[in-house]
């Protein structure tokens, strides 16, 4: 390439949060529709960062794919935002509690 070429952008869902739907939510929310989650909250300077790295060999289908969620996720932020913020529901795990999480790690690994 002659020009400076990146693979990740950020975006910020300071206006889905008005509806009370953050990034932690459209994270949860990617996981269900078959989407890794993408890097929250960082960088630090932007209100509810979504970081979205996709490889390089995504394929072309595989972005519109992702991008077509996105959409029907900004689309249900303004008309039910409870559908992205129950999320995940397709997963055996739903939400773990983030706070006890980081407090009192569980660091052992029994078989």
């Amino acid at each position: 390439f002659d020009k400076t070429c990146m693979h990740e952008c950020v975006f910020s869902a300071a206006r889905q949060a008005k509806n009370g739907v953050h990034a932690i939510d459209i994270a949860k929310y990617l996981i269900d529709q078959g989407f890794h989650p993408p890097t929250i909250y960082f960088p630090l300077i932007i209100k509810e960062a979504l970081m979205i790295e996709p490889t390089e060999t995504e394929s072309k289908e595989t972005i519109d794919a992702f991008i077509k969620v996105m959409i029907e996720i900004a689309r249900l932020a303004e008309e039910d935002p409870s559908a992205v913020t129950n999320a995940p529901l397709k997963m055996p795990i739903k939400r773990l509690d983030e706070v006890r999480a980081a407090r009192q790690p569980d660091l052992s690994w029994k078989p």
